[in-house]
């Protein structure tokens, strides 16, 4: 047999091909830059994989997996075991049941289920159906902190079982909710409950956790509120109905009746103001960011009869030493300034009063002034009263703006001349009237000045009725209650914009609006000058004269009765001074004969005026200077 050998052809072969092949290697060797790719790919690969095998892991105890302790044979105590964790021993002491405690003011149950509030009653108020005022009731509203464990649970504590005790110290009710891993190792909710109180002291505080709550997931308070109806109205109810929170040492806001969606840092208190009633969490150690938000619950005022608006807030919490520490409060109660305020702690800016000039003057002088009436005499009778003091008040300011309107009136015949003399020259005609005006002593802002005075009275006022704890549910004549509308007959259809009722009270403010109009747009009419090219002064006026009080009428029928009271009487007194003043007090001669007077006598001018008319005198002399040019 033949032996086969490699002949020198084979060989060459060989180490051609073995060298190309070291070249191609060698031309496609990754670069560094590749090699750090391609070893950060591997990591993250590496990385999910790893997440994928702590998710399938990680447990994330629901309701359905939490069953009461008490009674469990031993398989069942080794089921819940695997369910709940380190904090089955607490759920081998509770039991599925509430907590009772009351106060002098408050009626309260606990859910030994998540350990929270699950009822809150409000013993001295009841709704517009005189039923009883509950804030929290029938699941509204939900209280929990979202953690992880070191054992790959992902817990709610509103699922969890937590064991109850109740203890008396002095004159202090104290309600405390364990979520036990052990007799000495809990997270506990800590309630402080005084008589005579609507504020509670509450705490929460983990002992001997360290070891059992995940430090590196974040853990999140969370607490959602579902607003009851209280009052006649609900879509009244919910243009006072939002949330309102301290922020940033000592500043407050509100979302207003909109839906908000907010983010907000360093916050003190969060409150879920519902029209005449509010729940609030306080604390301590002001929460460094909160997420808010608000949805309304009514579109059809008709269908949506129950809840308002819904509420939602998210606190991140942290842990101290590995520890939960939470100093907080509790305020479950009405917005009653007077009660908000006696806290110290800025509660009172739950109460809307207005921002600026308008909440002092509400705050500083309708407040006290309508305390002090109201604490010897009927609410409604208050309202008329301060309705005229306030309207005596600024008496003079009318007085102010009818002689201003008598003055223009006056000089209407010699402005018209002014203006039919100078027609081609609208400069020059500007310049005269001025003139006119300033040794007259008459001016058309001098009757715009004191009404803008009555604008922040007016406007506190808008605000301060509404916002009145004191008027709820307060008679007077055939208003049942002077916080919500007052009904004379119910109609059979629903009128948009106006609603399916006649409230009485704005009907007749609007008759008093429409008069009042009648006597002031008159006196304007006469008194204002019409203007080439201008629309037709009197026409507008005359217009508004019938569509304000048309306005009043649709706005406020669905308003609270107090705000149209005082509205009426306010019109009626104005009329009644108008009258005064045109009949008893100006004398259109004597005034005639003072403007007369006051021609001859040299009118000094002030910078204003001077300044003004120099601007006019320039003006004229180009527009002369260009028409030489043409």
């Amino acid at each position: 047999m033949e032996e086969k050998k490699l002949d020198i052809n084979s060989i060459i072969g060989f180490i051609l091909i073995f060298g190309i092949l070291a070249y191609m290697l060698w031309q496609n060797q990754p670069t560094p830059e590749e090699l750090e790719a391609q070893e950060k790919a591997k990591q993250e690969q590496i990385e999910v994989e790893q997440k994928a095998k702590e998710q399938e892991q990680t447990i994330v105890t629901t309701a359905e997996d939490y069953v009461a302790g008490l009674g469990l044979d031993s398989l069942q105590q080794v089921q819940l075991r695997n369910k709940l964790g380190a904090f089955a021993y607490s759920a081998m002491q509770s039991s599925d049941e509430e907590t009772v405690v009351e106060s002098d003011l408050l009626a309260l149950k606990f859910s030994n289920r998540g350990g929270y509030l699950s009822e809150v009653k409000l013993k001295k108020f009841v709704d517009y159906d005189s039923l009883p005022i509950y804030l929290v009731k029938d699941d509204n509203a939900v209280f929990n902190i979202n953690f992880g464990t070191t054992d790959s649970r992902i817990l709610n504590t509103k699922d969890l079982p937590f064991v109850p005790s109740v203890t008396g110290n002095g004159d202090i009710t104290v309600i405390s909710m364990k979520l036990k891993v052990s007799e000495t190792k809990f997270l506990e909710y800590r309630y402080e409950l005084k008589d005579d109180d609507y504020m509670m002291g509450f705490t929460v505080r983990s002992q001997g956790l360290a070891d059992v709550i995940n430090s590196s997931q974040e853990i999140n308070l969370d607490w959602k509120l579902k607003g009851y109806r209280h009052a006649k109205s609900i879509s009244y109810e919910n243009r006072y109905t939002d949330i309102h929170y301290d922020y940033e040492d000592g500043k407050d806001d509100y979302t207003g009746a909109r839906d908000a969606d907010e983010s907000i840092e360093d916050v003190a208190w969060i409150g879920y103001k519902q029209h005449f009633f509010t729940s609030v969490l306080l604390t301590d150690n002001r929460f460094k960011k909160v997420h808010l938000t608000a949805q309304n619950l009514v579109e059809d005022e008709a269908v949506d009869t129950v809840y308002t608006k819904l509420f939602t807030s998210k606190v991140p919490l942290e842990l101290q030493g590995g520890e939960l520490n939470q100093s907080m409060d509790w305020y479950y109660g009405p917005s009653d300034f007077k009660v908000l305020n006696a806290y110290d702690r800025n509660l009172d800016e739950i109460v809307p009063f207005g921002w600026g000039i308008f909440g002092w003057i509400n705050r500083y002088v309708f407040m006290p002034l309508f305390a002090f009436l109201g604490g010897f005499m009927p609410y409604g009778i208050a309202i008329v009263v301060m309705t005229i003091l306030v309207k005596i008040l600024l008496s003079f300011v009318q007085y102010k703006q009818f002689l201003s309107q008598a003055k223009m009136k006056i000089l209407k015949p010699e402005l018209d001349e002014i203006r039919e003399k100078y027609k081609n020259n609208k400069m020059k005609a500007q310049q005269e009237t001025m003139a006119l005006q300033t040794k007259a002593g008459a001016s058309p802002m001098a009757g715009c000045l004191p009404a803008l005075i009555q604008l922040p009275v007016f406007y506190a006022l808008f605000q301060f009725f509404p916002s009145a704890f004191d008027l709820r549910q307060k008679s007077f004549l055939w208003a049942d209650d002077l916080s919500s509308y007052d009904v004379i007959a119910n109609l059979p259809f629903n009128i948009p914009f106006y609603g399916n009722h006649v409230s009485l009270f704005p009907l007749l403010a609007s008759i008093a609006i429409f008069f009042y109009m009648r006597l002031t747009t008159g006196q304007n009419m006469q008194a204002t000058p019409q203007q080439e090219g201008m629309p037709d002064m009197a026409k507008m006026m005359k217009y508004m004269m019938y569509f304000s009080p048309i306005m009043m009428l649709f706005f406020f029928n669905n308003y609270a009765s107090g705000l149209s009271l005082y509205y009426f009487i306010s019109n009626l007194i104005s009329i009644g001074i108008i009258l005064v003043i045109k009949n008893y007090i100006l004398d259109e001669d004597k005034i005639h004969a003072q403007i007369q007077e006051k021609k001859k006598q040299p009118k000094k001018q002030s910078r204003f005026q001077k300044k003004m008319a120099e601007m006019m005198e320039q003006a004229e002399q180009q527009r002369q200077n260009q028409q030489k040019k043409r």
